[in-house]
């Protein structure tokens, strides 16, 4: 496989799934940009794979707008969209607020939204494009102590199958990945809110996310990256709309 020639977003890129992500695609030839609001982050991570680091909040209209149009003035075009950047977080729905439903819906929906229609106003549809969203298995199902998180992901799938749709008879395809628990920066933060809430003990804690894969391990970041990568490969063309779960086994 190469995507020489080819240029890639890859927002949240400067960490975990998009950092992997944004590897794979730069060693099979690909132009790449990595986005994120922490600009010491993306130039570190840059520097292991000759990327482009652009500071960017998914949340906010006129930072996508105006990344990915320096992004397209960089590359000349966007062929590759994959719309990672997201926050997991957890509460109880009679404890929570308004402003932290938002929180969630604006980074992770919303975010992928203006990441998604931002991409596609830069990408030559009519010769070939991939747009990849990072959902989660929360995504296919309810994730228990976190509704909000668990309706964003749903909202994220949705969105792919309706652009899915629409696009059918263009050689741009469109789908969603769905992981389960993935050993990233997530998983050290909520193992450390959980013990806080709980007076669980840290081993205990990351052991309750754990147990929630199947195969009883977490998923390395370039398992996923790998899922990605196919769907950006020769003989993926057929593969459109579709939410790929990625969870060490049936649930």
């Amino acid at each position: 496989m190469t995507l020489t020639g080819k240029n890639a977003v890859v927002t949240g890129g400067g960490t975990g799934i998009g950092l992997a992500i944004a590897r794979g695609l730069a060693a099979q030839g690909c132009q790449v940009a990595i986005t994120g609001r922490r600009l010491d982050v993306l130039k570190s991570a840059c520097d292991s794979f000759g990327g482009l680091s652009v500071k960017m909040d998914v949340s906010d209209e006129p930072s996508v707008v105006a990344g990915m149009q320096h992004i397209a003035d960089r590359f000349g075009s966007i062929d590759i969209c994959v719309a990672n950047a997201g926050i997991a977080e957890g509460q109880n729905i009679r404890n929570s607020s308004f402003n932290f439903w938002r929180k969630i819906m604006a980074i992770n929906l919303d975010g992928a939204y203006l990441t998604i229609r931002e991409s596609l106003r830069h990408m030559p549809v009519k010769d070939w494009g991939r747009v990849i969203a990072i959902s989660s298995i929360a995504g296919l199902r309810g994730l228990k102590g976190a509704h909000a998180y668990s309706a964003s992901k749903h909202g994220v799938i949705g969105m792919i199958r309706a652009l899915s749709t629409d696009h059918t008879k263009m050689p741009v395809t469109f789908n969603a990945i769905c992981p389960g628990y993935v050993d990233t920066d997530i998983i050290a933060r909520n193992t450390k809110s959980i013990s806080d809430r709980t007076q669980m003990s840290h081993e205990a804690a990351r052991a309750l996310m754990v147990d929630l894969n199947p195969h009883g391990r977490l998923i390395s970041a370039d398992e996923v990256a790998s899922a990605a990568l196919w769907m950006c490969s020769t003989g993926s063309d057929s593969y459109d709309g579709q939410a790929l779960e990625i969870s060490g086994g049936q649930h």
